[in-house]
């Protein structure tokens, strides 16, 4: 028994080590050393790297471990044969992962993925067209002696030795069925809500640091099992008819329709992402009396826009929207593509580069859905998350109750004394997330008392926020991630399910206001950029939703369906019937026009 429970564990740590070893290879090749931090940096290389290290060992030790397993009850040269036949298969592959990602790093900006796959099998006399003989030369060779020396090293160390027959077979089995179990902890990544991503290794601004940390054998495997053709998805006209109608959709700013609603050009900026809030919620937008007081008087006291919807049904899709100006995709969520996230516009990046410091607050697990590695690209430098509060404190199925992630930030602000450099803080609530339990108890039914909760601490933090002297110099934009859980079984295919609020308040806002043009969560990035004089012609999907001359109406999808609304009318389309589900006023082109902006959309995403 005792040998086959040395091979187990020899084989999963020795794939641990290979990975570990190429990544002082990657940096020594590429010179990815930071400015800052020299040694720290990276180890944290290192440390980070772990985690998809980890994972990838142990999809590679389960099947060595079935042969365990097998072995016990029928051993034999053909076992090792085929031991030697799956480490052969495993050397060859890991090193071809290997010297293209190191050849192609270069060119790309991201560790391998399915991306240089698909250009070569589309043409590869025009894939191989840049890369010059020697280069080719050169990565065969390094290509042979890799696989050869990874191949001889599994050999050597994990089947030198012959396996021992078993007496006594069912307890030795047992053990090794149980380690076997056990290696869905590491390929799962914990016992967390999220899921082993590449995001998890991302802990750095500096995103070279955290290309370093990647393993390209994870990033391929991930990104194969998401591949998509997104070009020939949404093919509703010809190009040239798409371009004409977008041409008419897009953002064109006009200096003499500026609407200014602040008191100062550059003001900090508080934006709080409101979990699953409504404006069913809010009394002030028709909703119901008494669940959410605070935002119907902060919204009073602010600009408060009436006829603003949600991009998408889920958080990782609001995120990008709103962080980003990017609208959500029905069939799928840019989120899961750290390679195309990083070459997104973000607010936070904008707004950087304009003297800004951006930070985030969440109180639930931040590499959910590969949402550090997304926020990290965008431009945060700081990112607040579950692991930051104490365990005592993460008392909900999603971390840290949004009190506590409240009382965090508040205690963040006051003790800021820093002058000259400007703030842009994003705090994200989590509380009015299933399973809606709170540490409050004022309404009956769960979900609308977990809205209450969140809505109070809100008002509880703008009244001390009030008392900061920081408040004159702030707009804070409050905005959900989108409408979930009340009302409940809302039909997708139905505009109320889309509807939210939008509220811009804090000191620096000059007076109240109601602003009923339609618009979306993807305008938000231009709106709020336009108001700070910072230039956002990046944001192409984003339109300034103040800018009179500016086309005004909400695109909004669900899995499998579109929907547009304007103060015409509103359509939303099923494509999978593809029949129109919904249908409101005068509707005459409206359709088209989100069939266009649907097909340039998947356009531009294609290319990301």
């Amino acid at each position: 028994m005792k040998d086959r429970l040395k091979a187990f564990i020899f084989t999963y740590l020795l794939f641990v080590l290979v990975f570990v070893l190429q990544k002082p290879a990657f940096v020594l090749y590429y010179d990815i050393f930071p400015q800052e931090g020299g040694a720290a940096a990276f180890f944290n290389i290192i440390l980070h790297g772990l985690k998809l290290d980890a994972s990838l060992a142990g999809y590679l030790t389960a099947l060595p471990a079935l042969m365990l397993i097998v072995s016990v009850f029928m051993n034999g040269k053909w076992l090792a044969t085929a031991a030697k036949i799956y480490f052969g298969i495993v050397a060859v592959l890991l090193s071809a992962i290997f010297t293209v990602d190191m050849g192609l790093y270069e060119y790309w900006g991201f560790r391998l993925d399915a991306t240089p796959l698909f250009y070569f099998f589309s043409s590869p006399k025009d894939a191989l067209a840049s890369v010059s003989v020697w280069t080719v030369i050169g990565g065969v060779l390094v290509f042979l002696v890799y696989a050869t020396l990874l191949y001889l090293l599994f050999v050597y160390c994990l089947l030198r030795q012959p396996l021992k027959p078993v007496r006594r077979k069912a307890f030795p089995a047992a053990v090794l069925v149980l380690l076997t179990g056990l290696l869905f902890i590491p390929i799962r990544g914990g016992f967390t809500v999220s899921t082993m991503n590449v995001g998890k290794v991302y802990f750095s601004s500096d995103m070279r640091l955290n290309h370093a940390a990647t393993n390209p054998a994870f990033s391929l495997m991930e990104s194969l099992a998401k591949q998509k053709d997104f070009s020939k998805q949404y093919r509703f006209m010809p190009e040239a008819a798409a371009d004409s109608l977008f041409v008419e959709m897009i953002y064109v700013a006009e200096a003499d329709s500026f609407d200014s609603l602040l008191t100062t050009a550059r003001p900090d900026i508080l934006m709080i992402i409101m979990e699953s809030f409504s404006s069913h919620l809010m009394t002030e937008l028709g909703g119901e009396p008494d669940i959410a007081p605070n935002l119907d008087s902060i919204s009073r006291e602010g600009v408060l826009f009436t006829n603003f919807y949600a991009n998408s049904f889920r958080t990782d899709r609001g995120l990008v929207a709103v962080l980003s100006g990017y609208p959500a995709q029905p069939t799928t969520s840019i989120m899961k593509y750290p390679r195309k996230t990083q070459s997104l516009p973000a607010i936070a990046s904008a707004l950087a580069e304009n003297g800004y410091t951006p930070q985030y607050y969440y109180g639930g697990d931040a590499d959910f859905t590969n949402m550090r590695s997304y926020l990290m690209a965008s431009g945060f430098e700081r990112i607040v998350s579950d692991v930051d509060f104490p365990v005592s404190k993460r008392l909900s199925k999603w971390g840290a109750h949004d009190d506590e992630v409240f009382k965090r930030l508040y205690n963040d602000m006051a003790a800021d004394t820093a002058q000259g450099k400007r703030k842009f803080r994003v705090v994200q609530t989590s509380s009015s997330h299933e399973p809606f339990e709170v540490p409050y108890r004022r309404l009956a039914n769960d979900r609308l008392n977990a809205f209450a909760f969140t809505d109070s601490i809100i008002g509880d933090f703008i009244r001390r926020f009030k008392e900061l002297p920081q408040w004159q110099n702030t707009l804070v934009v409050l905005v959900p991630d989108h409408l979930g859980a009340y009302p409940e079984n809302i039909d997708n295919l139905t505009p109320e399910r889309y509807r939210i609020p939008l509220i811009l308040t804090g000191g620096a806002v000059k007076s109240p206001r109601r602003i009923d043009a339609y618009g979306s969560q993807q305008d938000i990035a231009a709106t709020l950029l336009a108001q700070l004089g910072v230039e956002h012609s990046d944001f192409v999907f984003s339109k300034d939703v103040l800018d009179t001359k500016a086309p005004h109406f909400a695109f909004f999808t669900v899995p499998d369906a579109m929907g547009i609304a304007d103060s015409c009318g509103t359509v939303i389309y099923d494509n999978v019937s593809g029949k129109v589900a919904f249908a409101e006023g005068d509707t005459a082109g409206i359709r088209r026009r989100a069939e266009a902006y649907l097909q340039k959309l998947y356009d531009d995403l294609s290319k990301r």
